[in-house]
């Protein structure tokens, strides 16, 4: 049975401005500042090992992305400056973080302020 679940037709890394655009073959156009994506990360480190096992990660205001590793012809690694590269990032997941990137970075800035910590980096 052929996926329904929109595909990309364009990455385009923009380096300078920190930021990912992604356009799926629905239409739909997304761009994922770099600290968004690095803050939302699939890999383990951020999402854990089972529920309730979120990290929260603060100081990534400055983050940025050295490079964009394919994975198969399925997913994206990020990589990023802050030497963090252990999420693969599915078109799904991608799609996803597009599509709920308003209530996800309210929730992520709400958690920050909880927790008493914020995107600059410590010094």
């Amino acid at each position: 049975m052929p996926s329904t679940a929109p595909w990309p037709v364009q990455l385009r890394l923009i380096r300078a401005e920190k930021r990912l655009e992604v356009e799926f073959d629905d239409g739909k156009k997304f761009s994922l500042p770099a600290e968004y994506l690095r803050v939302e990360s699939p890999s383990a480190e951020v999402q854990g090992h089972g529920p309730g096992e979120r990290t929260i990660v603060p100081g990534r205001m400055h983050v940025g992305i050295m490079e964009l590793e394919p994975v198969g012809n399925y997913a994206v690694r990020i990589k990023f400056d802050d030497l963090h590269d252990t999420g693969i990032y599915s078109w799904d997941y991608l799609y996803q973080l597009g599509v709920e990137q308003p209530q996800r970075w309210r929730s992520y800035l709400a958690a920050l302020k909880d927790k008493g910590l914020g995107r600059e980096p410590r010094r």
